[in-house]
């Protein structure tokens, strides 16, 4: 399946900068072409690519990035969503463990009451039902502070709430599991999504508890433990202004069609 992504971002730096920029697809997915652009006042600004190996993530570096306008371009064709490495060892200890927004400790009794056992590729779907049928999707309802544990009170959130809520009650559970950043064609209102992926064996399954677009068309921008890890703008140091985002995911024909009732892997 064709799919055309692209995604255009501007801010006023007010002092010198350095920031990790996380838009462009991840390494194994198929490009037949692609473009990323960062400019100041018109100008080229040097990128430091950095790839995550493990995950297939690439992150682009800008340091020293004096006040001025910013303004970040990306564009790509891909044929396919990039089906990530096998589950490793490594993942094995790292997805289940507690993270910056993923605080299991707290949720723990939840999970026990609301979910109970989660068997396999049924109980992680199972999970992911909870989530959608409890939580509402509310645009600016939560705050970037919030984790999963605020998520469950308020019983409203966006795709990331959502994706952090699944993803302490999958681990809470024993399941490994991680939050992936992705372009998702069929998505309204459109933006960059998070979706969840939980470990069966040696594979990654993705569940998405919003159910706003289909699984089979998510391409594969960056994955982490939480959205701390797959944030698409980070600020190191100096001042930004952020100004605005488009986002646009669109594929060659009609889109897939999924009910969210079986397992899908992302790729």
């Amino acid at each position: 399946m064709r799919r055309h992504l692209s995604a255009d971002l501007t801010a006023a730096i007010t002092s010198p900068v350095e920031a990790t920029l996380g838009v462009t697809v991840a390494d194994d997915v198929g490009r037949e072409k692609e473009r990323f652009t960062v400019t100041l006042d018109g100008d080229a600004v040097e990128v430091e690519d950095v790839l995550d190996e493990a995950s297939g993530t690439r992150w682009h570096v800008i340091r020293d990035v004096p006040p001025g306008q910013l303004a970040v371009s990306y564009s790509a064709t891909v044929t396919d969503g990039g089906a990530g490495a096998p589950v490793s060892p490594l993942d094995r200890i790292h997805y289940v463990r507690p993270s910056r927004y993923v605080d299991l400790d707290r949720l723990e009794a939840v999970a026990r009451a609301e979910v109970g056992d989660v068997d396999g590729e049924q109980g992680i779907l199972d999970v992911a039902a909870w989530v959608h049928e409890h939580i509402r999707y509310v645009i600016g309802s939560s705050a970037v502070t919030d984790g999963a544990s605020d998520t469950y009170l308020s019983r409203t959130g966006v795709c990331r709430d959502f994706a952090h809520l699944t993803l302490a009650l999958l681990r809470a559970r024993g399941i490994p599991a991680r939050l992936v950043a992705c372009y998702a064609p069929g998505l309204s209102p459109m933006d960059f999504h998070a979706v969840v992926e939980a470990a069966v064996g040696d594979r990654w399954v993705v569940v998405d508890p919003t159910r706003l677009a289909p699984r089979q068309s998510l391409v594969r921008i960056s994955a982490g433990a939480d959205a701390s890890e797959t944030s698409f703008l980070t600020v190191h140091s100096g001042g930004m202004n952020f100004q605005s985002l488009q986002v646009s995911a669109v594929t060659d024909g009609d889109l897939p069609r999924d009910d969210h009732g079986g397992t899908v892997s992302i790729g």
